[in-house]
């Protein structure tokens, strides 16, 4: 094969496209809730964050939603939707904010034609932290909300939830939907909350990683309560609501969804 069909062959196994969400665009125009745009600054650094609040008597407690590999989709913003619409202050920061050509993120990635998995591999560990613990800080702060923060991250967004929970001393829960957990004792020494799973039974790449967590976390007296739902895929709870889901990815979906409910109910 040329060298030239080689790289292209490499570009077409590298890329990430997020799939077409027009159900979850929709579902935002309809959504009767108060979502809008913030800019959470630190240091000489802001990310761009979509806040949905709940319409709610009391003070609530807030919940970071951590993207998937694609970035901050319509399908991101609508989990916050979700979330408000049960009652919580939901959060999600565009961790890609700055990484677009001239700066912006996610969709200014997408609209230059720039891949938007490659930017969001590149992305610094430390960023990423100080960008989660500057939004934790802005909406545990927030008028409306009652200084109970917890994360919730899908797909990449879940692994980075289960090392957002090693940093943040702060956290009351840590949700971790098909992401992979730490490999280092001294990192889940550090966890100060609960950390409860999310996976798929068919997702072995991330499923198998499970039992060795369950090890880790046993060893560093953490509490970590993995569930798997049989039959869903990688990515279920936004498989699960696409108008063409799967029954295995619809039901791990609704019953993922009820316990999200109940654990943040418990909080």
């Amino acid at each position: 094969m040329k060298p030239t069909c080689l790289l292209a062959l490499a570009a077409a196994l590298t890329a990430v496209t997020a799939p077409a969400q027009d159900w979850a665009k929709a579902r935002l125009e309809k959504s009767p809730r108060h979502p809008e745009y913030i800019n959470v600054k630190h240091g000489n650094r802001e990310v761009n964050c979509f806040i949905t609040y709940p319409e709610v008597k009391d003070k609530a407690t807030a919940v970071i939603v951590i993207h998937e590999i694609f970035g901050l989709t319509d399908w991101a913003r609508s989990v916050t939707d979700e979330l408000a619409e049960a009652g919580y202050i939901a959060i999600a920061p565009d961790l890609l904010w700055g990484s677009a050509p001239g700066g912006g993120g996610t969709a200014e990635l997408v609209k230059s034609g720039n891949e938007v998995g490659q930017a969001i591999r590149k992305l610094p560990p430390d960023q990423i932290t100080a960008d989660l613990n500057a939004v934790a800080d802005y909406v545990a702060k927030l008028p409306s909300c009652n200084g109970k923060v917890v994360v919730v991250g899908f797909c990449w967004g879940g692994g980075q939830s289960f090392r957002f929970a090693t940093t943040n001393q702060n956290l009351k829960a840590a949700l971790v939907f098909y992401g992979i957990g730490p490999d280092q004792a001294a990192d889940l020494a550090r966890i100060p909350c609960p950390v409860y799973g999310f996976y798929g039974g068919n997702d072995s790449r991330v499923t198998a990683t499970v039992a060795r967590t369950t090890e880790l976390m046993k060893e560093a007296k953490k509490t970590y309560e993995p569930v798997t739902y049989e039959g869903a895929g990688h990515g279920f709870m936004r498989a699960g609501e696409a108008p063409d889901a799967s029954a295995a990815n619809k039901k791990a979906h609704d019953d993922a969804w009820q316990r999200v409910k109940e654990l943040l109910g418990k909080i």
